[in-house]
This record gives C-alpha cells, structure tokens and sequence, in this order.
C-alpha cells in the first residue's frame, strides 16, 4: 500500500510567525486581518502567534530567514503587496521577495508561505485582500498549517535506515 501523506488544517499547538510590509499598508492591514482570522479558525492560539511588520516586501526574506532560523516558530507566512508602475521597480521587489521567500523555506526547512500580491493594479489588489477573489493573507495562512502538517507527519515516516524522514 502506497504511503499518502496530505496537510490538515489543525493548527493545535501550531506556532505561527507572520511577516507583514507596511509598504502598502492600506492593503497589507486586509492581508494580516484574513491571516488572522485563518489562524484563529484553524486553532492557532494568541500567545503562539507572531507578528512582524517589515517596511517593503524586499524586507520580507530577511525577517523570515531570521525567525525560521531562530526555531521558534513552526511556519511562516510572509504578507506583502507590489503593485506594478511605470518602472521595473515592480519586476525587482516582486522576484526578490518571491526568490527570497523560497530560498528561505529550502534552506532552513520551515514552511514559509507566499502571501504577497504582485498586482497591475489597485483594484486587482483590493480584490484578492479581501475583496472579490477573497483573502491571500486568509490563503497564505492555510497554506502555512497545511505544510506544517506535512512536515509533523514526514518526521513519523520510517526511512530505509529506519530513522524518520524530518
């Protein structure tokens, strides 16, 4: 029989650390609100729960690396919003904050959700922080226990060497 493992939404005991931009704060503020609603629907207690306001997404990686790194925390989400102008200033912040996200889950095994908007516009991003096309704070949060989750049930696994994968 095959082993399946999949991600559940119980965050019991779940310590949780969210990264938030203030660069955009009128739209970073709907992000940290579904993400906390996530995370208290999901079980994450008030005292397991960090929040970390960074000025820019750019900021985002660094705070993250800093927190998986300390142990502290089972999971990461990091909450921004890049709203595309008139110059390539969008395409840098957007792929750094992107690469750097992931970078840092890699390297330090902490799950690290990518909460932020890369939008064209302002609407685009009123409609995915709580708009039209729901919350990707609310999203990110989700993600975040759902790879924790994983991660709880990849140690328990028995590898060939009879030690557990994690």
């Amino acid at each position: 029989m095959a082993l399946e493992i999949s991600g559940s939404l119980d965050a019991q005991g779940l310590r949780l650390g969210i990264i938030v931009a203030q660069f955009n704060e009128a739209l970073t503020s709907r992000l940290l609100r579904g993400a906390r609603e996530a995370a208290a629907r999901h079980g994450v207690k008030e005292d397991a729960l960090a929040i970390v306001h960074v000025p820019g997404s750019f900021e985002l990686p660094q705070a993250a690396e800093r927190m998986a790194r300390s142990g502290a925390w089972d999971a990461l989400v990091a909450l921004g919003c890049v709203i595309r102008g008139e110059t390539a200033h969008f395409d840098f912040v957007a792929a750094e904050a992107a690469r750097g996200i992931a970078q840092v889950a890699r390297e330090t095994g902490v799950p690290v959700a990518f909460g932020v908007l890369t939008t064209n516009n302002t609407d685009q991003a009123l409609a995915r922080s709580g708009g039209a096309q729901g919350n990707r704070g609310f999203d990110a949060v989700e993600a975040a226990i759902k790879m924790a989750s994983v991660h709880r049930q990849l140690q328990t696994v028995p590898s060939p060497s009879g030690r557990g994968l994690g």
